[in-house]
């Protein structure tokens, strides 16, 4: 694979659109809570690797970009430009000394987060910075290349948003695993599953797992948020984008093509598209349509989680229809 140069032109623009000054206004709402609480700990050089996947992202990598640019390094075992690039951005890591943190995805065990970011081939790159994602560069990209890349993300990170990285100390110890202690909870075996069949690419079996834990604890929101996304991967796992785009275009009255392209909308990352198109099926529909409409936007919804701000002003949106 030829390496693709991405740029760093998203992140300048984003210093000129509402976007931007939100995402400041929040990292300097996290830092300032975090001073308020003793400050960021030093961590050890080993820390500023680190591997993530769905569960931990929110945490590993949306949170902590409030702090210091989280670079997303998407690769695989049997990728072989995965094996130059690996290696490199691990030791570009240390060598920049907290000034970005790297986060390692396994797209093989993390499907819903290689289609949220449209990943389209592998190695491939991206930063977030104050919980905006930037593309960077595709590909085993040279060192040089490279190192101007993460030049300027730490540039912009720190003038347009303030992120100076965060503290290094050579002499500390890394911090023992996540949890390594932590006694099972009542549902961690089942969960664990649901797991294992997603990485597996058994669907129907990670299905399966959640329910059996919301049949016990209905309101569990792991298992809940875990059983929408399942539910959604299934549902688009042998579509045809193509052909279910065309449908869409072609058939706007057609209440099963509109929710379908919803679901394809989702998957693919454009998550106010896929919300605006429910909203207009619901506007324009009666009866088992509209319901229909509108029951799908709600699983949507649970696939992106209540507190998002896209789905806050769906519901909005959907009250206006409605109501």
């Amino acid at each position: 694979m030829q390496p693709r140069n991405m740029s760093m032109s998203g992140v300048v623009d984003l210093a000129a659109v509402k976007a931007a000054g939100e995402a400041k206004s929040k990292a300097e709402q996290a830092r300032a809570e975090a001073a308020r609480q003793g400050g960021v700990p030093a961590v050890a050089p080993s820390a500023l690797v680190i591997d993530v996947d769905e569960a931990s992202f929110e945490r590993d990598v949306l949170t902590r970009s409030s702090e210091v640019p989280v670079v997303i390094d998407f690769w695989a075992e049997w990728c072989e430009p995965c094996k130059q690039l690996g290696p490199l951005l691990e030791r570009l890591a240390v060598e920049y000394n907290g000034r970005f943190l790297l986060a390692k995805i396994d797209v093989d065990a993390n499907q819903m987060l290689m289609q949220q970011f449209g990943i389209q081939g592998i190695p491939a790159v991206f930063a977030v910075v104050a919980g905006q994602a930037l593309p960077l560069f595709q590909g085993a990209a040279p060192e040089a290349q490279i190192r101007e890349t993460l030049d300027q993300l730490v540039q912009v990170a720190e003038e347009r948003f303030g992120l100076t990285g965060i503290e290094v100390d050579p002499n500390a110890a890394a911090a023992p695993a996540a949890d390594a202690q932590a006694p099972a909870g009542p549902y961690d075996a089942l969960l664990e599953a649901a797991v294992r069949a997603l990485d597996s690419g058994d669907l129907a079996g990670a299905v399966q797992a959640y329910r059996n834990v919301l049949s016990d604890d209905p309101g569990h929101p792991e298992a809940k948020l875990g059983l929408a996304q399942a539910e959604l991967l299934q549902r688009v796992q042998s579509l045809d984008p193509q052909q279910v785009r065309k449908d869409a275009a072609e058939k706007p009255a057609d209440v099963a093509a509109q929710i379908v392209a919803a679901d394809l909308d989702l998957v693919g990352g454009h998550v106010e598209d896929a919300f605006g198109r429910l909203v207009e099926t619901v506007r324009r529909t009666f009866g088992d349509d509209r319901d229909a409409a509108r029951v799908r936007l709600l699983e949507l919804f649970e696939v992106i989680g209540g507190d998002d701000p896209r789905v806050t002003a769906a519901r909005t949106a959907l009250a206006r229809v409605l109501f």
